[in-house]
């Protein structure tokens, strides 16, 4: 244990435990010593099981109920930047081992804190490539097994060198000589590649999988194209019903009948909303739609994404002043229930808006950002909006509504508001996303020459993350030098220390 303390450290105290913690394992690794250092020897400290000293007495025997995971008895704080730390590097542990301890955690219900449940939630959305938390698709009987093997078995390309190998040592950086890459049996038969598939095969799979989740959500259909004319009819007897609505309690009773149209007929949601058109109530019967369409147990990424992206998102689209108080505390309600949710139905439409973001729906996003979502998911958003390809930040929304959406992201002053937001929030953003970040100040600079926005953006990006900037040092002086703010001089002085 005490060859952990370190680590542990760094996720108590550190403002960046993700990247710091990826770094000591990895200067850290050593498997040759009795006690070792690697992904796997930590997972298993995680998932180790320890008596729980809760409710028990030194007379009674222990229970099978009172044994829990090692990483149960850390603090909450600790225990959802851990989870967020797996999140980031979940290709250095084997998918199997995560799915087992995700579904632990989140096992114990509503004794687990909001944060940590957030956290490993996050991380299945992640293993399973969908919205479905609790049981993964991929990996299922004896497919679990599998996947666990051939995680664990070395790569092909290694075991063809260990077959002709003649020298003492493989490959120089490697810590297991030939003889013991040989005593431990890793180089499988002939007779069993036969009998078991392929990692390709399994991967194949994977894809199928990821395939049908993508047509759950394929938003470029026509709705009048799946729906039969008795479903199109019952859905415009609801529009109409919905549009004269005068009471909270009739929006009620038509919430739920909108969901039993939708979820218990296995009918296509989001073209059945589309046929309603419930964007159009007010706020408060938004906010009572928003409430009752979804139980609150609803693990699907499509449908809660469809209820946000129907009701909420073209609200917000067309958002000019500050957003009434009902419409803010129904959107804060549901991002914190529906965090991937929120992310393609709500925020990657509005930052994609075809105008760009302003004020209002600057200000929005912010409270998701800083009340909702971790810090991890966060970044993890920032990465893909400024570095992921165009198919990674596809929004979810209504056919009628993807004329208000750009395909790139529309530059304005109110988005460098938001950016700056994030940075004075703790997030940290990864390489790749300040080197496109820096490319677009290059780019802007002209442009927002004199914004103060723009300004304090660009200060507040060189104090966050002046390590990451020595090799844009040249670069971004000569773009701050075409500015003329009162942060200027500020910023100069800055660069000039980095």
């Amino acid at each position: 244990m005490e060859q952990w303390v370190p680590l542990f450290d760094i996720f108590l105290n550190s403002p960046t435990p993700e990247i710091e913690a990826s770094l000591w394992l990895h200067r850290s690794f050593n498997v040759s010593s009795t006690l070792p250092i690697s992904a796997a020897s930590f997972l298993s400290l995680l998932t180790q099981p320890v008596d729980s000293v809760a409710g028990e007495s030194d007379s009674s025997p222990p229970q099978t109920k009172s044994r829990v995971m090692f990483i149960q008895t850390l603090p909450s704080m600790v225990q959802s930047r851990i989870l967020a730390f797996l999140s980031v590097e979940q290709e250095r542990f084997c998918s199997v081992d995560l799915n087992r301890l995700c579904r632990r955690v989140l096992s114990e219900g509503c004794g687990v804190d909001f944060w940590v449940q957030s956290a490993a939630r996050d991380l299945l959305d992640k293993l399973s490539g969908s919205g479905r938390q609790w049981v993964p698709d991929l990996v299922l009987g004896s497919d679990e097994s599998r996947v666990e093997i051939e995680f664990k078995s070395l790569p092909g390309w290694l075991k063809d060198a260990v077959a002709v190998a003649t020298d003492e040592v493989v490959l120089p950086w490697l810590p297991l000589s030939h003889d013991e890459l040989n005593s431990r049996d890793l180089i499988s038969s002939r007779d069993t590649e036969q009998q078991q598939p392929s990692l390709t095969q399994v991967g194949e799979n994977e894809l199928y999988n990821w395939k049908d989740v993508a047509e759950g959500m394929d938003i470029d259909h026509s709705e009048n194209d799946v729906l039969d004319p008795e479903m199109q009819n019952m859905a415009a007897r609801l529009r109409t019903r919905l549009m004269n609505v005068d009471s909270g309690s009739k929006t009620v009773e038509l919430a739920e009948e909108i969901r039993e149209l939708c979820v218990d007929s296995k009918a296509d949601s989001l073209a059945v909303l589309g046929l309603i058109e419930p964007w159009k109530v007010d706020d408060e019967s938004a906010a009572v739609l928003v409430s009752h369409l979804l139980s609150g147990s609803d693990e699907e990424l499509a449908w809660p994404s469809h209820v946000i992206s129907s009701v909420i998102l073209p609200k917000l689209l067309a958002l000019e002043r500050p957003a009434s108080r009902v419409l803010i505390s129904s959107v804060m309600n549901f991002c914190k229930l529906h965090e991937r949710a929120a992310e393609y139905g709500l925020l990657i439409p509005l930052l994609m808006r075809k105008d760009g973001i302003n004020n209002p729906i600057c200000e929005v996003i912010t409270r998701i950002v800083k009340e909702c979502l971790h810090r991890a998911h966060v970044s993890a958003l920032c990465q893909k909006l400024f570095c992921g390809k165009e198919g990674e930040r596809k929004p979810i929304c209504q056919p009628c509504h993807q004329c208000l959406i750009s395909r790139e992201l529309v530059w304005t002053e109110s988005l460098f508001s938001l950016i700056q937001n994030i940075m004075s929030h703790n997030v940290q953003l990864t390489q790749d996303t300040v080197d496109q970040l820096v490319h677009q100040v290059h780019n802007l600079a002209p442009r927002f020459s004199r914004s103060l926005k723009f300004g304090h953006f660009l200060l507040c990006l060189t104090k966050k993350f002046g390590s990451l900037l020595h090799s844009h040092k040249p670069l971004l002086t000569e773009s701050v030098a075409q500015t003329n703010t009162l942060v200027t001089k500020s910023i100069l002085s800055k660069l000039e220390s980095l």
